[in-house]
Parts: structure tokens; C-alpha cells; sequence
């Protein structure tokens, strides 16, 4: 049985999540502060944590921060949720690395089924544990990238992305495969962080960021090979 964390400050609103989610078979921890729900989630260890951007105590970009920081939960999905519908609101939480954004009022039946989406991307087979491509290695259990062997820190959605790149060299990727294969939807607000998230990884790369070509009218694609 899945466990998922469950950090909202609203009592009902707490309720109503915990209700539907055991009603789907999924084992539900609450906590109702951000300082609470990080010593949940440290304790516990869920598959999934649904956490509220406005909680007292530590706002949930902190809680965030704090779960991605330790090893110990830096694997884990993060859907956030909050009462925020602005456009640029959504693109942080995204940006900073979340799985998935669901803003209030929202339907129950909905959050449940990206809920199973974001832990059927997480239970996927992996595959061969280790896939290397010229100067890029991805450890896909622990969600570890090696840069020349040397260990170069990617959030899990980085990650994501240029491991799907790198199994398909010179192939260019359209956005919108890119985006479900990802984060599972797409949308303008994906579609805006996705250029985010590439930006980033170039800059990460340093210089093998030319690597990431950009397809004019259809996406990225990684370089078919490494001079």
C-alpha cells in the first residue's frame, strides 16, 4: 500500500483529500504545519506528499526545499497545492522541481487520478539500473547524474528530462511528448517551465550544454554524438 503525506493547514480540506485518497487504497499521514510536515515526511518516509503552499510555521516552498535537500527524501514526488491560480505561481512550484500543481477549488476525483499518475511514473520498471551516453551517466535507482564521473546535483525533473534525450540521440522531441513524458500534462504553464528547465540544464552542463539543440517548431533533441 502507497503512504502519502498530506500537508494542508485546512482542517476540511485535509479531510476531504484523507477521505478520497483511502478510498483509493492509499495509506494517508496528515500534518496541518510545514514544520510538522517535514518531521512527517522525514519519519515516515511516503511515496508521495501532497503539500499546501500557504501553511503556517514554514511555507510549503520551504517544506519543499527541505524534503529535496535530504537524501533520505530527496526521491520523493511532490504535488503541489495551494489556493494560488496565478500563472507565474505555478511555474515556481514547477520550477522548483515539483511533479505535479493542482490549485483549489479542485475536484477530488481529479487530484486522485494525478495522484496515481505521478506513482505509476514513480513505480515504472527502470529498466537497466545504469545508462550511460558519452560524458552522461544516470544512476536511475538512486536518481544520481555523473558529469566525467564526477557527481553534478539535478533535480529529479532535470534528470528526467535528459535522461529521455539521451536514450534517443539525434532524435528531435517534440514539446508536447516532452511534457507528458515528464510531468504528465501539457499545458501552457509546463510548456513555459520546460524552457526553463532546458535553460538550466545548459547551464548545469557547462560545456556540453550545446549538447541540447533546440528544434525550431518542435522542441529539443540531444546531439547524436560527442566531439
Amino acid at each position: 500500500m502507497h503512504k502519502i503525506l498530506v500537508v494542508e493547514d485546512d482542517v476540511d480540506i485535509a479531510d476531504l483529500i484523507r477521505y478520497n485518497l483511502e478510498r483509493a487504497g492509499y495509506q494517508v499521514f496528515k500534518a496541518h504545519d510545514g514544520i510538522t510536515g517535514t518531521e512527517v515526511c522525514l519519519r515516515e518516509r511516503p511515496d508521495l506528499v501532497v503539500l499546501d503552499l500557504m501553511l503556517p510555521g514554514r511555507n510549503g516552498l520551504a517544506v519543499f526545499k527541505e524534503i529535496r535537500r535530504d537524501a533520505r527524501t530527496s526521491h520523493i514526488p511532490v504535488m503541489m497545492l495551494t489556493a494560488r491560480a496565478q500563472t507565474e505561481d505555478r511555474i515556481q512550484g514547477l520550477e522548483a522541481g515539483a511533479d505535479d500543481y493542482l490549485t483549489k477549488p479542485f475536484s477530488p476525483k481529479e487530484l486522485v487520478l494525478r495522484v496515481n499518475a505521478i506513482l505509476r511514473r514513480a513505480d515504472a520498471a527502470p529498466g537497466l539500473v545504469e545508462f550511460q551516453f558519452g560524458p552522461f551517466r544516470f544512476d536511475k535507482n538512486s536518481v544520481k547524474f555523473y558529469l566525467d564521473n564526477e557527481p553534478l546535483d539535478l533535480t529529479s525533473t532535470e534528470f528526467k528530462l535528459l535522461l529521455y534525450m539521451c536514450e534517443r540521440p539525434g532524435k528531435p522531441q517534440d514539446r508536447n511528448d516532452l511534457l507528458r513524458t515528464v510531468w504528465g500534462y501539457c499545458d501552457e504553464v509546463h510548456s513555459r517551465t520546460l524552457d526553463t528547465h532546458m535553460k538550466r540544464l545548459r547551464q548545469k552542463l557547462g560545456q556540453y550544454g550545446a549538447l541540447i539543440e533546440t528544434v525550431r517548431g518542435v522542441g529539443y533533441q540531444l546531439a547524436s554524438s560527442i566531439s
